[in-house]
């Protein structure tokens, strides 16, 4: 039973500089979606953070907003929160694996993306998964861009060179 797994969990990264999220949202479960919110607000507060918040239709739009935020507005990172409950119809797969694999190439071309957008088989697991005083995924995707940023911060301004290393 997953519930009973314990897991390790990286210590929130401090910062000098001032760090501005963005928080995009589906909010088709407006519930499970707030209670996301919170997660993310709540962990993004506690390493002094701003946040900005959108919304976006459903999951699929989440990483649009995304990359249009990246090329036109001033973040240092983002959190995609949304929900998506398997229904009856292979829908549910088109979502989710669309979805996440758009942030994830998103995050390969330099995004400081935290995924955190619920994919269960019911409303039960959502609210569990939602909820900021349990398992807190909205916290976790905040605290993951906020892991990138600090990442991308440290590595600013290196280079590789070019040519043939001595």
């Amino acid at each position: 039973m997953a519930t009973a797994e314990t897991h390790y969990t990286l210590p929130l990264p401090e910062f000098d500089k001032p760090v501005k999220l963005l928080i995009v949202v589906a909010p088709y479960y407006k519930d499970i979606a707030d209670n996301l919110v919170v997660g993310a607000r709540a962990i993004a507060a506690a390493c002094g953070a701003e946040c900005d918040l959108i919304e976006v239709p459903g999951a699929l739009e989440v990483p649009t907003a995304i990359a249009l935020a990246e090329r036109q507005a001033k973040y240092d990172g983002y959190v995609a929160l949304g929900c998506v409950i398997r229904g009856e119809t292979t829908h549910y797969d088109t979502v989710c694996n669309d979805s996440s694999r758009a942030l994830s190439l998103l995050g390969l071309q330099g995004a400081c993306i935290g995924n955190g957008i619920l994919t269960v088989e019911n409303r039960g697991q959502a609210e569990v998964r939602a909820n900021p005083d349990g398992q807190n995924k909205g916290g976790g995707a905040a605290a993951a861009a906020l892991h990138l940023i600090a990442l991308s911060r440290k590595w600013a301004g290196q280079t590789k060179g070019i040519g043939f290393r001595a």
